[in-house]
């Protein structure tokens, strides 16, 4: 009651922070997110280190957490929209904390291996291929419609608390006790979290005719997405993007471990500038879209984290590559931030809620289709053309990406969220576009 009152007093009237269903839910993605930094640390660790795998099978380790997506995507939306979503996601947390406690048991018994660590990115990326789904859901049933950005955006700067402090505490706990040892602080911050989670209040409503067919579902939502021109161009720039963003996640451990020499605390500490560009993202990422508007906001988080990755590909092997290092993560965040409070806030927006699962999980499955041969790209070009070629594609694909987006009318003239099931104003859109050329 006096943290109510206090919030009351503190904060200004019609702000999110309020509204206590969402307080809740912002602190579980804040628990979340320090147990998601000890995993971002401990498994590529676990397999650079400890099991000192090759830059390919870095690729086929991400690409399997990638490959549930794929396969399951679809199916998962229909599911989705007949089911209660808070629970999935509440099972969906506790279920990745076994998976990475399960790290931890499999070195106690001298089982870890790569195929260990294998068929644990395939349960994490199973797992929020359903879940995750399931979680921005949750989202729009606790906040409306209109205050999406907003929502995003400060869902951005709890995640920015985490990457602030929990790289730094992750590399301490690495490197104090080891990699498995850590898996099992993520596993109970994922089981708090989802603790937090448990009888929030949501507003869901669920539609369901009684002579649904599942597969008639499944096609109905393809073919909205396929129908809604801002959909598919948003899943075609984001499905680029997601290539060159895991072609350069593959090689960055790599870089840091065998090319600048980290230790994993140093790493630990160059991986707190991820959370330094979530604040810097979340705190101008809105203003930004307001002033903006949401299309140009998009394409500059594509220029931010292309010229990051480029940074990276020249960095020397000094102090000063150190520092590249960690002014990457930093621009990663950043970028990251400006893409996705806009990305997901426009795909939300645009959706009749009896269609939110399907949506979201149609457009999933759309952006990272080139993620897994992104992924193995980024193993193949580290491994034969050198780790800092990776990178170089990686950036070089973005910052062109970027050019291509700003040179739509849809994404450059895109002021504004679109109501459900419209097309975002692209009438008045194209009418501007017409007039200035």
């Amino acid at each position: 009651m006096n943290l109510a009152i206090a919030i009351r007093a503190l904060v200004p009237e019609g702000d999110l922070w309020r509204d206590l269903a969402y307080r809740r839910l912002w602190t579980s993605i804040l628990t979340a997110s320090f147990g998601g930094q000890v995993m971002l640390l401990a498994l590529p660790l676990a397999a650079a280190v400890l099991l000192h795998a090759s830059p390919t099978q870095m690729g086929l380790l991400t690409a399997l957490e990638l490959l549930p997506f794929l396969l399951f995507s679809l199916p998962a939306g229909v599911w989705l929209d007949r089911v209660r979503k808070l629970p999935v996601y509440v099972v969906g947390e506790v279920l990745i904390g076994v998976a990475a406690a399960s790290v931890t048991l499999a070195w106690l018994l001298g089982w870890l291996a790569m195929g260990w660590l294998y068929a644990v990115a395939f349960v994490v990326g199973t797992v929020h291929a359903v879940s995750g789904s399931a979680a921005q859901i949750v989202l729009t049933q606790v906040v409306p419609r209109e205050r999406l950005v907003e929502a995003h955006a400060k869902n951005a700067l709890a995640t920015s608390g985490a990457e602030v402090a929990g790289p730094g505490f992750a590399g301490f706990l690495i490197k104090l006790f080891g990699a498995p040892w850590a898996m099992l602080v993520n596993a109970a911050l994922l089981l708090w979290a989802a603790a937090i989670l448990r009888g929030i209040s949501v507003q869901e409503r669920r539609d369901v005719d009684p002579h649904a067919h599942f597969w008639r579902d499944l096609a109905a939502g393809l073919r909205f997405v396929a129908g809604h021109r801002l959909l598919v161009t948003l899943a075609v720039l984001m499905c680029v993007w997601q290539m060159c963003h895991y072609a350069a996640l593959v090689v960055q451990i790599l870089v840091a471990t065998r090319v600048l020499g980290l230790s994993e605390q140093q790493i630990g500490f160059c991986y707190m500038g991820m959370g330094v560009g979530t604040i810097t993202g979340s705190m101008f990422g809105r203003r930004l879209s307001h002033r903006l508007g949401p299309g140009p906001c998009l394409v500059l988080g594509y220029v931010i984290t292309g010229a990051g990755w480029l940074l990276l590909a020249v960095a020397p092997t000094d102090a000063w590559g150190v520092a590249a290092f960690a002014a990457m993560m930093m621009m990663f965040t950043m970028g990251a931030v400006f893409i996705f409070i806009n990305f997901l806030a426009l795909r939300q927006a645009a959706t009749p809620e009896p269609l939110l699962g399907r949506m979201t999980s149609t457009m999933r499955w759309l952006t990272l289709l080139a993620a897994p041969p992104g992924s193995l790209l980024g193993g193949w070009l580290g491994e034969h053309l050198g780790l800092r070629s990776a990178l170089v594609f990686a950036g070089g694909v973005s910052v062109l990406l970027a050019v291509v987006a700003w040179q739509l009318p849809q994404i450059r003239w895109l002021r504004k969220l679109p109501e459900p099931g419209q097309e975002a104003g692209l009438d008045e859109v194209e009418d501007e576009w017409t007039a200035l050329r």
